[in-house]
């Protein structure tokens, strides 16, 4: 488990939901808050395609956790989990539609020195991102996977959520 305090995080859900598994990020988000409890602590945005508006939501951040579709070159519905360091390199290579926009908000951030402390991106790698509001069933399928690596990413710095009660 992560040392510091998270007085203040958020789960940002990212993707058009409008091309079949590139809105993985937005449906993963959904997911959670529909059969999990939130903690207190952790905001959940629906970011879909957003950018610069992003900005005061995600300033001063003790923990960003991305939900997105990523482009890695691995297998389709492969589940990707990237922290701190590691997600700096992720928005160079350009893997995600919204990376133009998020790489852009998290340089901003780190500029005026108001970057979240931790960041960690789980990603599912596309099957289709045709034009369809259906996911694929590769990507349909890898949901738990990539939900659990949500809730593990979050359990890591102490926010846990627990199943809602029926």
């Amino acid at each position: 488990m992560a040392s510091t305090e998270i007085r203040r995080a958020v789960l940002l859900g990212v993707g058009n939901i409008l091309l079949t598994d590139e809105g993985v990020g937005v449906r993963l988000v959904e997911q959670l808050q529909a059969e999990y409890d939130i903690p207190a602590a952790l905001t959940v945005l629906d970011g879909g395609t957003a950018a610069m508006e992003l900005l005061e939501d995600l300033e001063n951040l003790d923990l960003l956790v991305i939900a997105d579709c990523v482009r890695v070159g691995k297998p389709p519905a492969s589940v990707v989990v990237l922290k701190d360091d590691e997600v700096p390199a992720f928005f160079r290579a350009r893997i995600s539609p919204h990376q133009v926009g998020l790489s852009d908000v998290l340089a901003t951030l780190e500029i005026t020195e108001r970057a979240p402390r931790h960041v960690v991106v789980v990603g599912v790698q596309p099957f289709d991102i045709s034009t369809c509001m259906e996911q694929s069933a590769p990507v349909r399928a890898a949901m738990p996977q990539a939900l659990q690596a949500i809730r593990d990413a979050l359990a890591e710095y102490g926010l846990q959520t627990p199943a809602k009660a029926a």
